[in-house]
């Protein structure tokens, strides 16, 4: 069972001066549209919205809400108006949590100036498009052309509709939790992470994928230097604080069941999957308790090698990072 005390994990002091990296970044609040659109003449206020809206309106109808193209006005009119009736209170708060998002923005835009200054050469989207779509769909996603914010997915942990079952089946309380504004430019950064450096490890040992995971971690928390440490790796504030405090325990789960080296697939996804906990940690532990020490296995590593770079990091093997490190805490 996991016990703890108050530590510190503030900011890095490291952090760079982005202020004066030029970012462009603008917001289209397509959820505004769409909830207002005519539903007494269907086709023509959606042909309205995709000459208004026309890097998300199709994006939208098909992949979110699932609505085909070819169907009549009837049907569409069928599907789509239900569909707003039934969410009209999710767009309802959505306002009143974002009345103009222009804090989320500038959060957004500072995670943009950090990516700029480590990885010059990334191209990212100049435009959010805010979006409402099903609880039990997606969320937050990166397209070529824009980052695609799901506002139902930020509406803050104690909103009435998550804990439905609707939403309950698809997303559990511990990842509901994280549905906060503030996860916001977590996510956008996240995708971004993802999109340069595509995991393509499963049938790698636990701990390379550890280590990769780790890495992850790392990186975002240089590019969202401003978040909360426990929201970056979706734990919260006292579950991180316990994982530090039973760091040296978390470790001997690994080394003294041998786990480091194993490739089953249960073993791996238990330690780096996400779960409500890690069961031979007690009820009150966080699950993915892999991606926690992979992440302290690569700051040993950073530490002690000041001046490798973000790039190099990421480009070094999970196996020479671990070697390196030599972790014990």
């Amino acid at each position: 069972m996991f016990t703890g005390f108050l530590i510190s994990c503030g900011n890095d002091s490291n952090t760079p001066d982005v202020s004066k990296i030029e970012v462009n970044l603008t917001t289209e609040r397509f959820e505004k549209a769409f909830f207002n659109i005519d539903t007494n003449n269907i086709l023509a206020a959606i042909d309205d919205l995709n000459q208004k809206h026309p890097d998300i309106t199709n994006i939208y109808l098909s992949h979110i809400l699932n609505a085909d193209p070819r169907w009549n006005e009837d049907t569409t009119r069928m599907y789509i108006s239900p569909f707003i009736n039934f969410y009209y209170k999710v767009y309802d708060t959505a306002m009143r949590v974002f009345p103009d998002f222009k804090k989320e923005e500038n959060e957004i835009k500072k995670t943009l100036q950090y990516l700029k200054y480590y990885f010059p050469e990334y191209k990212a989207p100049e435009k959010i498009i805010t979006y409402i779509g099903p609880l039990d769909g997606y969320g937050d996603v990166l397209d070529e052309s824009a980052f695609l914010v799901g506002l139902h997915h930020h509406l803050g942990s104690n909103f009435s509709l998550y804990q439905s079952r609707l939403v309950v089946e698809t997303y559990p309380g511990y990842i509901t939790r994280r549905f906060t504004p503030q996860t916001i430019p977590i996510n956008n950064m996240k995708n971004i992470i993802d999109d340069m450096y595509p995991e393509r490890f499963d049938d790698k040992s636990l701990i390379i994928q550890m280590v990769e995971k780790g890495k992850k971690l790392y990186l975002l928390e240089k590019l969202v230097p401003f978040a909360e440490k426990h929201d970056l790796i979706g734990y919260t504030k006292q579950q991180l604080k316990e994982c530090y405090e039973n760091e040296r325990m978390i470790w001997a789960l690994f080394t003294q069941n041998n786990y480091l080296q194993s490739t089953d697939l249960n073993i791996v996804k238990t330690f780096v999957g996400e779960g409500p906990h890690t069961m031979e940690l007690g009820e009150d532990s966080p699950g993915n308790i892999g991606s926690f020490a992979g992440w302290q296995i690569v700051k040993k590593y950073m530490k002690q090698n000041e001046k490798v770079t973000l790039k190099e990091l990421m480009a070094t093997p999970a196996e020479d990072v671990y070697s390196a490190a030599k972790y014990k805490p």
